[in-house]
C-alpha cells in the first residue's frame, strides 16, 4: 500500500508508540487523524509535525459517546481514512487472585470490545476505499501468555483471533487485517514493578521510534501478520506448536512475577500503547 496521499486514523495516538508512529506515518506521505484522551498531548503532537499534517479528535473509544465522536470525524475527513490502526490499550500486571472485577472488565472493555465496536463502525467508510487496513497493534502476550498478565493476556488474544477471522471474512475483498505485535518496548506505559521485572528477567525492549518504523512497513507491505523481536518471535511459534516447552520455561519465571507483581499497583488505566511487558 503507498501510504502518500491517503488519511490513516491512529488511535491510542498521544501515547509512547502512539506519536512517533503518527510521525513516521506522515514521513511516508499519509495524513493522520490522531484519536486519543489527551487532548493537550495531541495539541503538542499536532505543532511538533508538518502544518496540516495531523488532525486530532479528543475521544474515549471505550465509550460509545467517544467511539460516536471518532466515526463522525472519520466520515468528516478529506479524503476519509482509508487505514485504521488500533494502537490503544490499557494495561494491568498483578497477580489474577489480586485483581477486582470493576479492573478486569475495564480491560476487556477497552482492550477488545470497543476495538470490535469501532472496526464495526468504521467499515463502511474503509469499504470505500481500494485498498484499506485494519491494523491491530498487538501484543506477544497475544500468542504467548504470560503469568502476572491473564486479563491482559486473554483481552489481547482475544483481539488476535478477532482480526485472524476478518481477515478471513474480508479474504476476497480489498479490505484488510493487520495483526502486527511489538515485543517490550520502552514507553510510559509500564509501571515502575513491570521495569523492575524486566530487568530481573533481562527482557529486551524497543526504542518507540523503532517499533514505528517497523509497524509502518508492515502496512506499506500489506504483512497479515508480524512478531518485532528475537527471540520473542520464536517463542510465538513454539507456543503454537510446542507449549510443552513453553510452560515450562513461564514455570521458571514464577518467582520473579510474583515478587514485582504483588509491589505493583493492580492495574493502570491509560490508554496508550503499547508495551514494556517481558515477552
Amino acid at each position: 500500500m503507498e501510504l502518500a496521499g491517503r488519511t490513516v486514523m491512529v488511535t491510542g495516538a498521544s501515547g509512547g508508540i502512539g506519536e512517533p508512529l503518527c510521525a513516521a506515518l506522515i514521513a511516508a506521505g499519509a495524513r493522520v487523524l490522531a484519536v486519543g484522551r489527551n487532548e493537550g498531548r495531541l495539541r503538542r503532537l499536532a505543532q511538533h509535525l508538518p502544518a496540516g499534517a495531523l488532525s486530532w479528535v479528543a475521544a474515549d473509544v471505550a465509550t460509545d459517546e467517544g467511539r460516536a465522536q471518532v466515526v463522525r470525524a472519520a466520515a468528516a475527513a478529506n479524503p476519509t481514512p482509508s487505514v485504521l490502526v488500533l494502537a490503544h490499550a490499557q494495561g494491568a500486571f498483578g497477580l489474577f487472585a489480586d485483581q477486582s472485577p470493576e479492573d478486569m472488565a475495564r480491560l476487556v472493555q477497552t482492550n477488545l470490545v470497543a476495538p470490535m465496536l469501532l472496526v464495526h463502525a468504521l467499515l463502511p467508510v474503509l469499504g470505500t476505499h481500494t485498498p484499506a487496513s485494519d491494523v491491530v497493534v498487538g501484543s506477544t502476550f497475544g500468542s504467548l501468555a504470560f503469568p502476572g498478565f491473564a486479563a491482559y493476556s486473554a483481552s489481547k488474544s482475544g483481539l488476535r483471533g478477532l482480526t485472524e477471522a476478518l481477515a478471513g471474512e474480508y479474504a476476497d475483498t480489498p479490505l484488510r487485517f493487520q495483526y502486527l505485535s511489538p515485543r517490550a518496548t520502552r514507553t510510559a506505559f509500564n509501571t515502575p514493578a513491570v521495569d523492575a521485572l524486566n530487568a530481573e528477567l533481562k527482557t529486551a525492549s524497543d526504542a518507540p521510534a523503532d517499533v514505528a518504523r517497523h509497524l509502518v512497513r508492515a502496512i506499506e507491505r500489506g504483512t497479515a501478520r508480524m512478531q518485532i523481536g528475537w527471540p520473542e518471535k520464536l517463542f510465538a511459534r513454539l507456543n503454537g506448536l510446542l507449549p510443552g516447552l513453553v510452560d515450562r520455561s513461564l514455570r521458571s519465571r514464577l518467582p520473579a512475577v510474583r515478587k514485582h507483581a504483588r509491589r505493583s499497583p493492580l492495574s493502570t488505566t491509560e490508554h496508550v500503547p503499547h508495551e514494556a511487558h517481558p515477552r
